[in-house]
C-alpha cells in the first residue's frame, strides 16, 4: 500500500462539523495577530509588531491551558511569547545604545551650589537631563522654578535657537543639591536625530511636556499687575526680543527722539493740544507724529509683536 494512501485512511474522517465555537481567547490571539502584521518598518514598525505579536501568542497559549487538552498550543504559545519579549529587549536596548553613545557614555555631576550654567554668559550648546537631585532656577538674582529628577535642564534654550543659530543662557541654573546628569553635545544630538525619525519624535515630545510643566510652574509664582508673566526662555521669545533690539537700534539710528527730553506731558490733559500749542508745534512736527515716550513701544511699532517684548520686573 501507498504510504500516500495509509496516511489518508489513518487520518479520522470528519463526521460532523462542530456546533459550537472556539474560545474568546483564540479569537482574539488572531484579531492580535492580523493586527500585528499591519506595522512598517524601522524601530517604530519593530516594536509595533512585536507587541501585537507578544500579545497575540500569550492569547493563544491562555485558550490552550484553558481548554485543558491544548498542551501543545500552550507549548508554543508560550515559546512564541518568549521569542517576542527578546525581540522587544533588543531594539529597546539598539535605541538606548544609541542615545547613550551620543552623550558619550557617561554621567555627570554637580556639586551643590555650583552653576551649571550661567545668565547671558554660558552658550547654548549642549542638552542635558537631570537623574537625581535639584537645580535652581533663577534670573537677575530672581528665584524663577526648580528642576527636578527626570527633567531637562535646558530644554527652552534647546527650541529656542535654529540648529544653525548660536546664543546663550538667559538664566542662571545653580545646583541646589548634589546631582547627576547626562549631557548631549548640540552637533552630536542633532546628527542622531536627523538620522532616526523614531527619535526625532520622542525627543520632540519629551521636550514639549519638559516646556510646559516649566511653563505652568512659572505661572504659578508670577505675576503683575498687567498679566502673567511669559518665561522669556519658551521658543520664539529669543527672536521676538532680538527683533525688538534691531527695531530699536534702527530707530535710534534714525533721529527718531523727543526735542526735549526734560518735556513730559500731564497725564491728566486731553489728548488734543490747544490752539497756541498746536500752531507752535505745527511747524516742526507733521500732522498726525506723535513724540517719542508718549506712547508705548507697541504702539509705536508698525505691527504687534510676535510675543511680549517688554517684561516687567519682578
Amino acid at each position: 500500500m501507498p504510504a500516500g494512501d495509509a496516511l489518508e485512511l489513518a487520518h479520522p474522517q470528519c463526521q460532523a462539523w462542530v456546533n459550537g465555537t472556539e474560545g474568546g481567547f483564540y479569537h482574539l490571539g488572531n484579531a492580535l495577530l492580523s493586527l500585528g502584521y499591519m506595522g512598517g518598518s524601522g524601530p517604530f514598525g519593530a516594536l509595533y509588531i512585536f507587541s501585537f505579536l507578544l500579545l497575540a501568542f500569550l492569547c493563544q497559549a491562555l485558550g490552550g491551558w484553558a481548554s485543558g487538552c491544548g498542551t501543545g498550543t500552550l507549548a508554543w504559545g508560550v515559546l512564541q511569547v518568549a521569542l517576542c519579549v527578546l525581540q522587544l529587549v533588543h531594539v529597546l536596548l539598539r535605541l538606548w545604545w544609541e542615545v547613550v553613545d551620543a552623550c558619550g557614555n557617561c554621567v555627570l555631576s554637580l556639586d551643590e551650589e555650583e552653576a551649571y550654567a550661567l545668565e547671558g554668559t554660558t552658550p547654548i550648546d549642549r542638552l542635558s537631563f537631570l537623574l537625581s537631585g535639584r537645580i535652581r532656577v533663577s534670573m537677575e538674582g530672581q528665584f524663577l522654578h526648580y528642576i527636578f529628577p527626570f527633567q531637562f535642564l535646558d530644554s527652552p534654550e534647546w527650541e529656542s535657537l535654529r540648529s544653525t543659530e548660536e546664543g546663550s543662557f538667559q538664566v542662571t541654573l545653580t545646583a541646589e543639591t548634589d546631582c547627576r546628569y547626562v549631557s548631549w553635545q548640540r552637533p552630536k544630538l542633532q546628527a542622531l536625530l536627523g538620522q532616526d525619525r523614531y527619535l526625532a519624535r520622542l525627543f520632540s515630545v519629551m521636550l514639549g511636556s519638559d516646556i510646559a510643566d516649566k511653563l505652568y510652574s512659572l505661572n504659578q509664582r508670577l505675576y503683575v499687575k498687567s498679566g502673567i508673566r511669559l518665561d522669556i526662555r519658551l521658543p520664539g521669545m529669543h527672536h521676538a526680543l532680538a527683533s525688538s533690539e534691531e527695531r530699536d537700534s534702527e530707530q535710534d539710528q534714525d533721529g527718531v527722539q523727543d526735542p526735549d527730553p526734560t518735556h513730559q506731558p500731564d497725564p491728566m490733559r486731553s489728548p488734543l493740544p490747544d490752539d497756541s500749542s498746536n500752531h507752535d508745534e505745527g511747524s516742526s512736527q507733521p500732522l498726525g507724529h506723535t513724540p517719542s515716550g508718549t506712547l508705548p513701544p507697541h504702539s509705536q511699532r508698525g505691527r504687534a509683536p510676535l510675543a511680549p517684548t517688554d517684561t516687567p520686573e519682578l
